[in-house]
């Protein structure tokens, strides 16, 4: 088994703080640090040079994103870990960065220890996603994806963003209002909420609405 020190590249718009993760890798004897960068660009380029066995990156670069170096870098090696760090550590993020081919996703407010200990899993699973909030992102995810409307409860709903009342949709629909009302009902059960602000707010949140237009069809 190798007993060379993993060797890292670091990469963040601020110098600050790749002085600071540098100084924190520093003081671990199996890591070393060969490069820093301050965007996408030159983080490809450093990484052509170094062939680093990890990249550790920031997710917002003046020239791109971290996902960017991500997907570069996994189309050129399976084997290199990609750890993506962030301010923004939502699911949507989460997703993003497993999905592009990252090893690793940590937000900047955790430990320093967690971003090292992702380095380490990086490096020795490049392929295996880990992050904290893995597991209640997919839960998110599962949920949301059971919030399944008919075609016709869809409809309702859209009438609904448009401010119509159960009477309106019922004549739109060709349907009887206690029909209509029903499918509001049945609207608001699947999507946990008791009035129409809060269907519409969960319903946006979870795209079944787009937030931009509503109503939009």
């Amino acid at each position: 088994m190798s007993t060379e020190p993993t060797r890292v590249l670091l990469v963040d718009d601020h110098e600050l703080i790749r002085s600071g993760l540098a100084g924190v890798f520093e003081l671990e004897a199996d890591m070393t640090i060969v490069g820093c960068a301050g965007g996408v660009g030159e983080a490809l380029a450093a990484y052509d040079e170094l062939q680093p066995d990890v990249v550790v990156a920031d997710l917002q670069l003046g020239d791109g994103t971290g996902l960017d170096i991500v997907r570069a870098v996994r189309r050129a090696s399976a084997t290199t870990g990609l750890v993506v760090l962030t301010m923004h550590s939502g699911d949507e993020q989460i997703f993003a960065a497993m999905e592009a081919g990252a090893s690793g996703f940590v937000g900047k407010d955790a430990p320093a220890a967690e971003v090292v200990q992702a380095a380490r899993h990086a490096a020795v699973s490049p392929r295996s996603f880990v992050c904290a909030g893995l597991g209640g992102a997919m839960v998110r995810r599962t949920t949301a994806g059971a919030t399944r409307l008919s075609e016709r409860e869809h409809q309702v709903l859209l009438l609904l963003a448009d401010g119509l009342g159960a009477a309106t949709i019922g004549e739109r629909l060709f349907m009887s209002e206690s029909t209509a009302k029903t499918h509001i009902a049945r609207i608001y059960q699947k999507l946990g909420v008791g009035n129409r602000a809060q269907a519409l707010v969960t319903a946006m949140r979870i795209g079944l609405l787009s937030s931009g237009r509503p109503a939009d069809r």
